[in-house]
């Protein structure tokens, strides 16, 4: 899965430096975050104790796609300043979207930083941070376009039991509040078979799910030149032996179609889970976002899904107070709310991006309208999210058991874990060993808002290989903390695979 040739050559660490990776963003950042922590450890780096705040190397991998992103990270360099002035040999280093699309801006306004690399030259992070060493200069580098599809490169991933496998990197849409084509670049396809080979070798190693990534997922087969590519990546995930759930994010409502749909009904490891981003519910607003679907085309997609998968839970991304949107456009966005009734909406207030077409428009709402309408918004979700969920009442489902995911298990002696929809359930703790990547028979018996309860005894436990797995790693884990002087690589918290939806910020809403 990992080919040196297509990567900077691995720099020995002389004394096991420890580093630190703060990611902003969407999926695609957490999955480039994977791979940043790969390498470094490739490197010889170790990761540095949870909460330590004293890295010898932070890196930020950064989100462009906020009105205040340039801000949030000027304040955290701000306040590693003083910290890297009385640590000789400290180094900080900044990649990810706003890097790509700032350069050097960055070091001249916070010229301590050491490295800054773009979206498509991750695989330099190494080396650029031993030739800042050497030369006692900052390296700024920021490749034009992809040198190499980063699924080359080594990964630490997060989970022992799910996984995320790109398909493609980069969009070809043209949304007007979206700056992410300008920095991700056009899309770029890879090959069926390396993606069902890097799919076949996470399965060995006791993955069970996995999530198909990329900024607009079901366009893939576009630069391959094949209108059903994504569809038969569905089903040919369907053959893999041993994997037992596969999602993906995020899919465009314009490419979403028929033989998608017959792909997720008739291929039993693809989960009853759908999230589409809608944005707006109004035709007007939706031209002006240059978002090619209109609320009709939009609902058809919707009424065929339930129609082929009665049982999919359905979310969505919705932005409010888009420029010149109307009192009526927005009614039109509560009236597509009540007709797709989703299980989940991650709502948004329009902000500025800067370099995107929407940012220069007239007609830009004022806050206290866009805070009436958001809140509006969000009760109507709520309330249906709410009763979409009581329906789950009474219902045996099986749940592949989380790692992180109820905070407050330990008080409440219960457990959690993600249904097939991805619902998010909490069950009462068994008297047998459960580990996270075992899948659990429950019987749901209270419905909230966003989760639901199982509150009698679980019905059926398995264990799997997927927990084996975390069994591994965490006795692999333990045994280096023992061995190691003070140097405790901990949970790992970054970029944990969310079961989809993650809560879609950025340029995961294609």
């Amino acid at each position: 899965m990992t080919s040196s040739s297509d990567r900077s050559p691995a720099v020995d660490v002389q004394g096991s430096k420890s580093y630190e990776i703060r990611t902003y963003g969407c999926q695609m950042n957490v999955h480039d975050s994977e791979r940043l922590a790969g390498l470094l450890e490739d490197a010889g780096y170790v990761r540095a104790p949870e909460g330590a705040d004293e890295a010898d190397v932070v890196v930020f991998n950064t989100c462009a796609v906020r009105e205040n992103a340039d801000n949030k990270l000027y304040g955290n360099l701000g306040h590693l300043a003083p910290k890297k002035a009385a640590r000789p040999g400290m180094q900080i280093a900044v990649g990810g979207c706003l890097a790509q699309k700032d350069r050097d801006t960055i070091v001249k306004k916070a010229p301590w930083v050491d490295v800054v690399f773009g979206t498509h030259n991750i695989g330099k992070l190494p080396v650029l941070l031993e030739r800042a060493r050497v030369q006692e200069e900052a390296q700024v580098e920021i490749a034009e376009s992809l040198e190499a599809f980063p699924s080359t490169l080594p990964t630490r991933r997060e989970s022992a039991y799910a996984a995320w496998v790109s398909i493609s990197v980069g969009c070809n849409n043209t949304c007007t509040f979206c700056i992410v084509p300008a920095l991700r670049g056009k899309e770029k396809d890879r090959r069926p078979g390396d993606i069902l080979a890097e799919i076949e070798t996470l399965v060995a190693e006791g993955v069970s799910e996995i999530t198909l990534l990329g900024q607009n997922v079901n366009a893939y087969g576009s630069d391959i030149g094949d209108r059903e590519a994504f569809s038969k990546l569905l089903r040919a995930c369907g053959k893999i032996e041993g994997l037992q759930r596969v999602r993906f994010t995020s899919p465009h409502p314009r490419d979403f179609t028929d033989d998608v749909i017959a792909a997720m009904a008739e291929t039993p490891n693809v989960m009853p889970q759908l999230h589409m981003p809608l944005q707006s519910g109004s035709d007007a607003v939706l031209k002006a976002m240059r978002r090619s679907y209109r609320q009709e085309r939009y609902l058809g997609i919707i009424e065929k899904v339930r129609a082929a998968i009665p049982h999919a839970a359905i979310s969505t991304d919705i932005i409010v107070g888009f420029p010149g949107e109307t009192d009526d456009d927005f009614e039109q966005t509560l009236h597509v709310v009540r007709e797709a009734r989703f299980a989940q909406a991650f709502t948004f207030q329009y902000s500025k991006r800067p370099g995107t077409p929407a940012a220069e428009m007239d007609g830009q709402i004022p806050k206290k309208v866009v805070q009436e309408r958001y809140e509006r918004l969000v009760a109507l979700q709520e309330e249906i999210s709410w009763e979409e969920n009581k329906k789950q009442v009474g219902r045996t489902l099986e749940l592949m058991v989380a790692e992180g995911e109820g905070r407050k298990d330990d008080t409440t002696h219960r457990l959690s874990g993600r249904a097939p929809d991805n619902r998010l359930v909490h069950f009462t703790k068994p008297d047998q060993e459960v580990r996270p990547g075992d899948v659990v028979t429950v019987e749901i018996t209270y419905a909230a808002p966003h989760h639901l309860l199982a509150e009698g005894s679980v019905l059926d436990v398995r264990r799997t290989r997927a927990g084996d797995a975390w069994e591994k790693r965490t006795a692999e884990k333990e045994g280096k903390a023992a061995q190691s002087a003070g140097v405790l690589l901990g949970l790992p918290k970054i970029g944990v695979p969310e079961p989809l939806p993650v809560a879609a910020s950025g340029c995961g809403r294609d």
